[in-house]
């Protein structure tokens, strides 16, 4: 639960660099939440069935869309790339691999031009 609230606490910073740790773990409990939340929408009738998503599901993922693309920034930054590779994300199938694939290799080590090791 703590790199979860780290990554809130640097809620719209994109400098810096950030563990594989600390990315998997905040969108683990991204899910975890989101999943609790789609029960609570569907139990209290919010859900919307077109949207796939509910009030509070909604609410939230708006909550945390800043965080998290900072968190991923900050982890493409941790393997010496740039914040712009998120982009590659718009690119149809091969981009969520590519991206997938960068958020599992392990961190530069030492310092890169985005900072100092956060291991």
């Amino acid at each position: 639960m703590n790199w979860y609230i780290e990554v809130l606490k640097k809620y719209a910073v994109f400098s810096g660099r950030s563990r594989r740790k600390e990315y998997w773990f905040f969108n683990l409990f991204n899910l975890i939440i989101a999943i609790f939340l789609a029960f609570v929408d569907t139990m209290t009738g919010t859900m919307n069935p077109v949207m796939g998503m509910g009030l509070l599901g909604l609410v939230y993922a708006l909550a945390v869309l800043l965080p998290g693309i900072a968190v991923t920034i900050r982890r493409l930054h941790d393997t010496d790339r740039s914040g712009w590779w998120l982009l590659i994300i718009f690119v149809p199938i091969i981009g969520a691999i590519v991206l997938l694939v960068f958020m599992v290799l392990d961190s530069t080590s030492g310092q890169n031009r985005f900072g100092v090791n956060p291991k």
